[in-house]
């Protein structure tokens, strides 16, 4: 079952960062754009869309990849307080009342919206259209990540309330724990202290 639930993580994960690649594009078009309007005077009328395009699906296909790292802002302050089994319980409760019904509605309707969207060939409304029913297909393609992966996490709730313990996660890059890196490099805090002038420690005389 772990190995099930880290190759479902390593999927987000790799669907996550493929679309983050997303901002490399949305970065050089926007660039690009304010270099040939203000530079060039020669705007374009479908820059707009292609930026609203790639941020949206940057922003949709990194739901699966966030809820796998745990990264979900929550807004209860009290939650971090509860043992791991109340954690999971109200977890469960949540995923189930919410979390499934919102996803499902969301990857059904989105996939007919898509296939709505084809099948007239669905362009943008400006003066140079994009095609817009590639992009309608992110819908239920994130909807059904994003619903993968919090099957996995309904799965570490029903593992943590049986064992009392969450399962552990897949590693990823976080942000720097100073403390595990003093202990990574054998480096103590008394190290690290910067020695007193001589002349300071003799109270300023020569």
């Amino acid at each position: 079952m772990q190995k099930l639930l880290l190759g479902i993580d390593a999927v987000s994960t790799f669907i996550g960062k493929a679309a983050a690649w997303a901002v490399v594009g949305l970065t050089a078009l926007i660039c690009w754009e304010v270099f040939s309007r203000y530079a060039l005077n020669n705007p374009h009328a479908w820059v707009l869309d292609a930026q609203i395009m790639l941020y949206g699906t940057m922003f949709m296909l990194a739901g699966a990849y966030t809820l796998a790292k745990n990264g979900h802002v929550r807004g209860d302050v009290l939650y971090g307080f509860f043992s791991p089994r109340v954690q999971a319980g109200l977890d469960l409760l949540l995923y189930v009342l919410f979390f499934l019904p919102g996803v499902l509605a969301m990857t059904w309707a989105g996939w007919t919206y898509a296939q709505e969207s084809l099948a007239i060939r669905e362009q943008t409304f400006s003066a140079t259209p994009l095609p817009l029913y590639p992009f309608k297909f992110v819908i239920p393609l994130a909807g059904a990540v994003l619903l993968l992966q919090g099957l996995a996490e309904i799965a570490r709730c029903v593992i943590c309330l049986r064992q009392g313990a969450w399962p552990r996660r897949g590693e990823d890059v976080e942000e720097v724990d100073v403390e595990k890196l003093k202990e990574m490099v054998h480096v103590n805090d008394s190290d690290l202290q910067v020695p007193a002038p001589a002349s300071a420690a003799q109270g300023g005389k020569p």
